[in-house]
């Protein structure tokens, strides 16, 4: 299949014409299969009328029963054909819809996956969610029974507006000014409809947004007792969906009421036309019945062409915003990104690197220091010094603004991401877990791991201590983001997770942070084995825990103020000495 990444880059809405190009034609034998069917089943569906013609024309007046069982048997079997090609057309164009929609959705989460990590800081995951399994839905109106049944019906009213040209053209002249004038307006309403559901998407998107955090944040929400401001703001959300769908509804009615209207007009018109011209002998009864059950075939596809229609541009509308995130440049996007590393020691070195998250405004100002291969280096500082900025650039989760930062003596704003980041650790502050079992969230790094190399990362990190304590032990269920364990538990279990994970680079954020005096002397232990012949940046608070890093930085408003082994430090009496004996008092 062809991916809506190759799709032209473009500011314009999604065209017909692109949709036909990267959905409909790469599935044209389907497609095709679909139109067949659909044209037979609406020529088994002309047989009915066209039998009734004959029933009270020829049958009825000749008293012939020979011709009465034909006549049932010919309607019958255009009943099973219509049936039989109504099955296939379900089973056939409806299933591989929803394949479609499977594989687009894969496309999309992929692409989401692949963007750099500044795009997640300012979408909210809630917000993601909906354009991943909600925009694409509509695409099952482009391959699915939806466009079929427009060329279908455009067809099946070809055919029969033949057939009343044939039969009568005076009164098919008059039904054709109503209808022309129902066309127009059904353009009209398409036209509007359009925005609106753009607009929806939006809409859904920050509602479900919201109600994702909502639920995350529930313990916060229960413990300030704002259930009240939350429920107001969700049903704000609420309304503006709601006023939204009562645009698109009203469009939609001023469509039926029109078409009711209208069709009721020439419903009438025709009575009146007809029962002249019958009177007058100048058409039988048969033909009229013949030519009213035709004039319904061809009114039905346009009225239901009017909600496909409807259909189709709520689909083309998500394909707007679908088309938006398949633009976004991914962090591989890079043409200078070549450098592919094939093993790595683990020298890092940051010349004169300089950053800010918003123009004009740097975090970090010429930072410029070496993190040996195996060595430990620790930042220090107040909050919102620039620490966990310069961990982010040491990950590649951030490119600098100005100077470099090498491993190996590679700049790795040129090396490709993922051979890279098969060496790196991370172990956060507020560490994520998976639902899922105590097993599965260490395994997540290798999944192939061997139960030994499990066995060994769960002694190594103390989860042990507490999964023996455990009815289902590795295998005890956790809960979302691991509600059931405390904060040293999540933590141990993060810790065991990089021990598997057995990296060459090593990236500590305050990873004893959530633990008590106890289970932070277990972890020091564990940590002291994870960082062996490792290169290690440690964010660090607990200034007591780093007393034996082979440097410390002391990083104030985004610049390197000291720079020492604890004890070099201590002596110099500067800022880090304040910070420690601080510490120390408490």
């Amino acid at each position: 299949m062809k991916d809506l990444e190759n799709t032209p880059k473009t500011k314009n809405k999604v065209t017909m014409t692109q949709a036909f190009k990267t959905i409909i034609w790469p599935r044209r034998n389907l497609v095709f299969i679909g139109l067949v069917l659909i044209i037979i089943k609406s020529l088994a569906g002309l047989v009915l009328p066209w039998q009734s013609k004959v029933l009270l024309d020829e049958v009825v007046p000749s008293k012939d029963t020979s011709l009465l069982y034909n006549l049932v048997a010919i309607v019958l079997g255009a009943i099973l054909v219509q049936s039989i090609t109504s099955f296939l057309l379900t089973r056939i164009l409806s299933v591989q819809a929803q394949y479609l929609i499977s594989e687009l959705r894969a496309q999309v989460q992929k692409k989401v996956l692949s963007l750099p990590i500044s795009f997640f800081d300012n979408t909210k995951s809630g917000a993601l969610v909906s354009r991943i399994m909600s925009d694409v839905e509509g695409v099952r109106n482009l391959i699915g029974t939806g466009l079929v049944q427009l060329v279908g019906g455009s067809f099946t009213a070809i055919i029969s507006l033949i057939i009343l040209i044939k039969l009568n053209p005076w009164m098919t002249l008059f039904v054709f000014a109503p209808l022309s004038l129902f066309g127009y307006i059904a353009l009209r309403a398409f036209k509007y409809i359009r925005p609106v559901f753009r607009i929806r998407g939006k809409i859904n998107e920050e509602v479900k947004g919201r109600l994702t955090e909502t639920l995350a944040g529930v313990r916060v929400i229960k413990a300030f007792n704002a259930e009240a401001q939350e429920n107001k703001i969700f049903e704000n959300g609420v309304e503006k969906l709601f006023q939204n769908v009562k645009k698109s509804l009203t469009a939609t009615a001023l469509m039926t009421s029109s078409s009711t209207f209208l069709i009721g007009v020439a419903t009438t018109g025709i009575m009146a036309i007809g029962g002249y011209y019958m009177m007058q002998s100048e058409m039988t009864t048969g033909d009229f019945l013949f030519f009213t059950l035709i004039l319904g075939f061809m009114i039905a596809p346009i009225v239901q062409m009017s909600n496909i229609g409807s259909q189709l541009t709520e689909a083309l509308a998500g394909l707007d915003r679908t088309e938006e995130l398949m633009n976004m440049t991914a962090e591989e996007d890079n043409d200078e990104r070549i450098i592919q590393l094939e093993t790595i020691k683990g020298d890092i070195v940051f010349d004169d690197v300089s950053f800010s998250y918003e123009e004009g405004k740097e975090v970090l100002h010429n930072i410029s220091f070496k993190a040996p291969a195996g060595s430990t280096t620790a930042l220090v500082g107040s909050s919102g010094s620039g620490k966990s900025t310069i961990a982010g650039l040491s990950a590649t989760f951030l490119n600098p603004k100005s100077g470099k930062v090498t491993i190996d003596n590679q700049d790795l704003s040129k090396v490709k991401l993922n051979t890279y980041r098969q060496y790196l650790g991370v172990v956060l502050q507020d560490e994520f877990l998976f639902e899922g079992t105590i097993r599965e969230n260490i395994m997540f790094p290798r999944p192939d791991a061997t139960e030994s190399e499990l066995q060994n990362a769960v002694k190594a990190a103390y989860v042990n201590e507490f999964t023996d304590r455990f009815d289902e032990g590795l295998d005890t269920l956790i809960g979302e983001r691991g509600v059931k364990l405390s904060g040293g538990q999540r933590q141990r279990l993060a810790i065991a997770r990089a021990i598997l994970a057995d990296p060459k680079i090593i990236i500590l954020d305050e990873a004893t942070s959530s633990l008590d005096t106890e289970s932070e002397a277990l972890i020091q232990k564990s940590l002291a084995e994870l960082i062996k012949d490792r290169t290690t940046v440690v964010i660090a608070h607990r200034l007591s825990t780093i007393k034996k890093a082979d440097q410390i930085l002391v990083i104030e408003a985004g610049r390197i103020l000291e720079c020492g082994t604890h004890d070099e430090l201590i002596a110099l009496n500067g800022r880090y000495y304040d910070l420690y004996t601080y510490q120390a008092k408490i």
